[in-house]
């Protein structure tokens, strides 16, 4: 499993431990990652998605994982995401024909 948030896309980022001495040691970054459960209303289902800290806030502040997909453009998405937009954004479709 990656180390990468499903909705973000943002991954481990890398760099230098710096002592005080002025050393470099290179060392990784790693996301802030919890594995999650969020409802989907349009669905009617929980989704299970490895998500940062950061996206579950940001989810939370738009009005859930429904709004906040249908909200961010295609080209701000994962793939994942991006098929989990399409199945909501279907269903939310056929609800309403």
């Amino acid at each position: 499993m990656s180390r990468r948030c499903t909705i973000t896309g943002k991954g481990v980022m890398t760099g230098n431990n710096v002592s005080h001495a002025m050393n470099h040691s290179r060392r990784r970054f790693l996301p802030n990652l919890q594995s999650t459960r969020l409802m989907s209303d349009a669905l009617n289902e929980q989704v299970r998605l490895r998500l940062t800290t950061n996206a579950i806030r940001t989810i939370e502040k738009n009005g859930g994982l429904d709004a906040f997909l249908l909200k961010t453009p295609n080209r701000k998405l994962p793939e994942e995401a991006q098929r989990l937009k399409k199945r909501i954004s279907r269903r939310m479709a056929k609800v309403a024909a």
